[in-house]
């Protein structure tokens, strides 16, 4: 799959989970965040860290935001930079913007103002799909780019027992694993010597068809 750039503006759990994941896949990463701590502690897991005002035109302009295929904007509970800052960078020329909403009408003002694409992660981790009724494992996604998608999977039967190192999902798949969620715990750290158990529910991330791939091992 040919490689990407994406710029990641606002850098809480859900922004540096899509950079690090981007960037573990080969997709050539810039991240954005106005809290130099942030990015000092994203900088080994991305290709370019940059504290910055992601509201300022002249600061989005220098960085070349323009030249980059995909932005995801995840700024936080401040909707007003939210707004702005997809605006900014959709008029830079990003082909495809993907925002992080807080609620209905805020989703409202981003699609009117260019957003491809709104997501509500806290709220539902995604919209529900309609294959969903023909495969009982792809749970929920979230569309980061037509070729892109953060779904939640049912753990395979075959995966169970096995740590995250012996199942290699990334070789065999294409996908990597963001989060595990096991009854009401979620691990959103998971290590290679983790263990999958049964009914356990895995936040991948990965190529739209790969993860399809996944779904038709049920079917």
């Amino acid at each position: 799959m040919k490689s990407k750039q994406f710029v990641v503006i606002g850098l809480g759990r859900f922004g540096s989970s899509i950079a690090k994941t981007l960037y573990s896949l080969g997709h050539e990463v810039l991240a954005i965040d106005i809290d130099e701590e942030v990015v000092q502690d994203i900088s080994d897991h991305v290709t370019h860290a940059v504290q910055a005002d992601a509201t300022d035109e002249a600061t989005l302009k220098s960085l070349g935001i323009r030249n980059f295929d995909i932005a995801v904007i995840t700024i936080g509970s401040d909707v007003q930079s939210s707004v702005l800052v997809t605006l900014l960078v959709k008029e830079l020329g990003v082909k495809y913007v993907i925002a992080k909403a807080q609620n209905e009408l805020h989703a409202k003002v981003l699609y009117k103002i260019g957003a491809d694409r709104v997501v509500f992660p806290e709220r539902d981790m995604g919209i529900r799909v309609a294959h969903n009724l023909c495969s009982s494992n792809i749970l929920d996604y979230i569309e980061l780019s037509p070729d892109y998608s953060i779904m939640e999977v049912t753990a395979l039967e075959e995966w169970e027992d096995k740590t995250l190192k012996e199942l290699n999902l990334r070789t065999r798949y294409g996908i990597n694993i963001m989060a595990i969620k096991r009854g009401n715990d979620i691990n959103i750290s998971p290590a290679a010597e983790d263990t999958i158990k049964k009914g356990d529910i895995l936040v991948v991330i990965g190529g739209t068809d790969d993860i399809k791939n996944i779904e038709m091992q049920r079917m």
